[in-house]
This record gives C-alpha cells, sequence and structure tokens, in this order.
C-alpha cells in the first residue's frame, strides 16, 4: 500500500511551479476585478447585477475548463479572451456613461497612472478653485461621485468665460439640451448647447458650492460664489429657477462699483470736472438716468462718493444693493417687505433721520418723488436720484410728472445725467478706414477734421483655414465699454427756461439754446479718437431720430431769424 500510495503521488499530483504560479496570479486578478466590477458598476449607475455576474461567472467557467485543458496554453487563453472580452464590454459601456476624466483604459488614463496626483488635480480642475459665499474653500469631489461628473464641466466655463471677459451666463432648458448665452461687453453671444443631463448635474454642484437648496427645482432661488483662477477670485451671483422645461440658472459677474470714481467712468474731461462741483452743494437734486443695463448704478455710486463720507452723512435708500460703500449707510428696501411701511413711508423715514446727502436708487413711485424733492428744495439736503429715461429731455418730463410739480423740481434742480455704454475698439486689431462723404454729411462733420474712423479688425486665417483670433478681443474687435454721457449743470439762465417750458419740445429747446453738448456729440467725439466705431453709436444712440436734434435745428433758425439789434 505504501508502495502504490508513493507510485501515485510520484505520477499524478507533480504540478510545474511557474505554472502554478501563472494560474495563480490570473485568479489573484480576477478576484479584485469581480469587486471592482460590482463597486463601479454602482457608482455609474449601471446594471450591478448583470455585469459583477457576467466577469464572475466567465472567469470562474474558463478557469475551470483551464484546469482540465489538455494544454496549458489553451486554457490560459480562453481565461483571458473570455474575461477580457466581457470586462472590455464593460469598459466601452462605462466610458461612455462618464465624464472624459473619468473614463478608463483610455491614452489620457493610462498616461495618467504615471503622473504625479498633483499634476493629476491641475489636470481636472484647470487650475481653478472655488470658494462658497461663507469663504469656506470646496475640496474636489470624491471619485466616480455625482458632483465628480460635473466638476471638470463647471471648470471648463468659468475658464472659458473667464478668458472671453463674460459678465453673465444663462442656462435655459430645451426639450433634449440647454441653449447657453454669454453676455460679452453688454451683447449676447450663442454658444453650442449642452447635452440635458450634463447640464442637470452641473447645476446640481453649482448649486451646492453656493449653498442653495439642490432639492429646490421650482421656486427661485438666489447664492453667491467665488471662482478663482490664477490666484484671481472672482465672485458670481447664482440665481436658479423652475420653469416648464426645466431649472433655468443665471450666473452674473459681480464688478466692484464701489471702487468706481467720477475719473474712471470714461467721460470727458469738462464733464467730470463740472460734476466734481456738485459736492461743495448743500442742497438740492441731481438726476441721474439711462435706459436699464447701461451702467447707472455704477454712475450712482461714483456721484455718492463723490461727497466725502467722513464731513457728510450719507444715507441710500436701494431695492437692490449691488456694491458696498464704506462708511456710507445703506438701507435697503425689499418689495416683500410690508412690515416697516410702504417705499414712501420707508423713505420718509430715512429722510427724518437727518442724513445730509440722500441717493436713492430706482426710483419711480410717485410719492416717493415728492418727498425726495420737497428734501432737495425745502430741508436742505442733497438728493441723487437714479431712474430709467433713454434721454435728458425724458428724464426731466419723468421726473415733473412723477412729482406733479414743475416749480420745485426746477428750483431744486442741481443738474442731469443720461448715459449708454458702448463697446471700445480692440486696441490691438483696430483697422482705420476713410469715411464716405455721405456719413461726415449726416453727422455734421467737417471733413477736414476726420483723417480717419476705426472699425473691428478683419479676422486672418492660416495656411490650415483655421481662424487667427486676436489674443486681447477673442476676435470680437471689441474689448471693454465705456460711458457716453450727456451732463447737464443747471445755471440760473437754463432754469429761467425751463421754468417756461411747457413741453418736452421746449424743454429740449431750453438745453439746445443753453448750449448743451448732447449725448449724440460726446459719442462722436469717441469715434473721432478711434475709441469706438461709428456703428455702435448708431446702435447705441439711433442718431438722427432724437427730439434734441430737431430741438437745435429750431433753436438755431430762430437765432437766425432774430432781428440783429440797431447800432
Amino acid at each position: 500500500m505504501p508502495v502504490i500510495l508513493s507510485a501515485a503521488l510520484s505520477y499524478g499530483i507533480y504540478v510545474s511551479p511557474i505554472k502554478l504560479a501563472v494560474y495563480l496570479f490570473f485568479l489573484i486578478v480576477w478576484f479584485p476585478l469581480v469587486n471592482w466590477a460590482h463597486t463601479d458598476t454602482q457608482a455609474v449607475r449601471s446594471k450591478s447585477k448583470h455585469w459583477t455576474a457576467s466577469i464572475a461567472v466567465s472567469g470562474g467557467v474558463s478557469l475551470l475548463i483551464w484546469l482540465v485543458a489538455p494544454f496549458f496554453l489553451i486554457g490560459m487563453l480562453i481565461f483571458i479572451i473570455s474575461v477580457g472580452a466581457i470586462s472590455l464590454a464593460y469598459v466601452m459601456h462605462r466610458n461612455l456613461l462618464v465624464a472624459e476624466f473619468e473614463k478608463v483604459m483610455t491614452p489620457q488614463h493610462i498616461m495618467g497612472l504615471f503622473t504625479k496626483n498633483n499634476k493629476k488635480t491641475d489636470k481636472l480642475t484647470m487650475g481653478i478653485s472655488f470658494v462658497t459665499a461663507n469663504g469656506n474653500e470646496v475640496p474636489l469631489p470624491q471619485p466616480k461621485t455625482y458632483e465628480a461628473y460635473a466638476y471638470h464641466d463647471v471648470c471648463e466655463v468659468f475658464e472659458d468665460a473667464a478668458w472671453r471677459r463674460v459678465s453673465e451666463i444663462a442656462f435655459l432648458p430645451a426639450q433634449q439640451e440647454y441653449a447657453i448665452s454669454y453676455i460679452i461687453d453688454g451683447v449676447p453671444v450663442k454658444q453650442p448647447p449642452k447635452e440635458r443631463e450634463d447640464m442637470e448635474q452641473f447645476i446640481y454642484l453649482v448649486k451646492q458650492i453656493a449653498d442653495l437648496d439642490t432639492k429646490e427645482k421650482r421656486k427661485p432661488q438666489t447664492g453667491k460664489m467665488y471662482v478663482v483662477i490664477d490666484g484671481e477670485k472672482v465672485a458670481w451671483e447664482l440665481t436658479t429657477a423652475g420653469s416648464t422645461a426645466g431649472e433655468q440658472a443665471l450666473f452674473k459677474r459681480f464688478e466692484d462699483k464701489a471702487i468706481m470714481k467720477i475719473d474712471d467712468l470714461g467721460m470727458d474731461d469738462d464733464q467730470a470736472e463740472a460734476l466734481k462741483t456738485v459736492r461743495d452743494r448743500t442742497s438740492g437734486l441731481f438726476l441721474i438716468t439711462g435706459p436699464a443695463k447701461e451702467g447707472v448704478s455704477t454712475t450712482f455710486y461714483a456721484m455718492i462718493k463723490n461727497h466725502d463720507p467722513f464731513m457728510n452723512d450719507i444715507n441710500t435708500y436701494e431695492k437692490d444693493i449691488t456694491a458696498t460703500l464704506d462708511n456710507i449707510t445703506q438701507n435697503r428696501y425689499s418689495l416683500n417687505d410690508s412690515s416697516t411701511g410702504s417705499y414712501s413711508e420707508q423713505l420718509q423715514s430715512i429722510i427724518r433721520m437727518g442724513p445730509g446727502i440722500i441717493g436713492i436708487a430706482d426710483c419711480d413711485d410717485a410719492e416717493a418723488a415728492k418727498i425726495a424733492t420737497n428734501a432737495a428744495a425745502n430741508l436742505n439736503r442733497v438728493v441723487h436720484v437714479n431712474y430709467q429715461a433713454t434721454s435728458t429731455i425724458k428724464a426731466l418730463a419723468k421726473w415733473i410728472q412723477l412729482t406733479g410739480d414743475k416749480d420745485m423740481v426746477v428750483d431744486s434742480l442741481i443738474g442731469i445725467i443720461n448715459q449708454r455704454l458702448s463697446r471700445k475698439l480692440c486696441g490691438d486689431c483696430r483697422q482705420p478706414y476713410k469715411p464716405r462723404p455721405t456719413l461726415l454729411k449726416k453727422f455734421n462733420i467737417p471733413p477736414e477734421k476726420v483723417k480717419s474712423f476705426y472699425r473691428t479688425g478683419d479676422i486672418e486665417y492660416d495656411k490650415h483655414g483655421k481662424p487667427l483670433l486676436c489674443e486681447q478681443c477673442q476676435g470680437t474687435g471689441y474689448f471693454g465699454r465705456t460711458g457716453v454721457y450727456e451732463t447737464i449743470i443747471v445755471d440760473d439762465d437754463l432754469r429761467i427756461k425751463l421754468k417756461a417750458a411747457k413741453t418736452m419740445q421746449d424743454i429740449a429747446m431750453a438745453f439746445a439754446k443753453s448750449k448743451v453738448v448732447g449725448i449724440q456729440d460726446r459719442a462722436l467725439m469717441k469715434v473721432l479718437v478711434g475709441e469706438t466705431s461709428i456703428n455702435e453709436v448708431i446702435k447705441e444712440l439711433t442718431l438722427g431720430n432724437r427730439p434734441k436734434a430737431k430741438a437745435k435745428a429750431k433753436a438755431k433758425a430762430e437765432a437766425k431769424a432774430k432781428p440783429k439789434p440797431k447800432q
């Protein structure tokens, strides 16, 4: 018996150590592969049981076949082909479900295996980081989490927005995708749409960063977040709201209006010097006007800061505080706040506290207009008011209509501003051209005074047909915006003319006779020096259709017709 057993052992139980090591290696690799498939399928929200079972069964069966196969190499090939084919099918499937940076077995992923972790992070984030409104840094999301799929997209959007100088980003849901629009230098620019599923993940993540309720998708929410790029921290306001098509999102870049001074607004030197004299007034009304989104709030803040906050008690009354002014008391009125009185009642209570200088933003309330004008006329207050109007003529007419007392308005009036924002031509790629004589004649510009106008440069292309974009303006032809202003300081002579005016046409004639330089002429000055283009001026001001131009012509005709005094 011992002889037979020893013979059997020596014949049937011998296994090559090399073959055994190879078999055990593939067996050890197979176990983690099954575990990875089980975990990964859950993370990417695929069919976990289906794929895990497929890889487990194919591996188990092929391992058994390998044991009984007459040739070792044939068994090994059966295992490799069986398990490898199903694993490759799963990798291709899961790569279709995840973001680019989460894909596996791609050339980028394989190269990344040999890259240091900090380089991987830089590639994922593009060197961008985020900070919440409370000042907390946002950590990188864990791989394969719901947030991780959107993180790269969020970084990509804000990197592009920074490079292209975007001030607003709108994401609007449609049936299968989201429409995307940028505001660049005040002009909407359509962007390629994004898949609806990707945008839902995107909005989920940015709502987390902005400290908004991610579960609330219908009611409007507003939050704040910071984007840090190359060490520069930029604040963005995020507003989300539900719609019939889905959740929409709007980003607005915060501009520090608080640092703007009168000299920074883009006014001509004579305008800036005239407005600086307002700081010496001890009472009176100043009107700051313009269409919506034309920089009126920035000018409003600059005029408030024109006064010394250490020498004066300054208060503002605003529906939406868009900048923080140091050493100035800013009062906010909420349209939903009825516990402390109406809009006009709250304004009255601020005036009773006795500030010497008051700024009232977005004032379109008749009762508040009367209170503000009375404070300027009878209570020795300097009152700055901003509201929407398309010209100085309409601005004054609107305020007189709101108050119902023309004499009190004119008696207290210090001055009026009406403004636009015009895109500035890119200094790197603008091109000079000789304007047509008919164009010069249309705007009463003497040909001898004009050597050339400037326009946006033509886009050049390389030998492959790829556009060579200007590095400064990215091919738009414009870089930034500048203010174009009509400023009026009311003197005694103009005050007499305005009191005699009966209609808007009379107000226009009064301004014309007082030699007020209109906003059209101010805009043309910027065209003549190459700061902006004539097309921008026409677009912003619709030249030739304003009552002011007609009033000027009528005033000149009257002056010519008036008989000369006898010598």
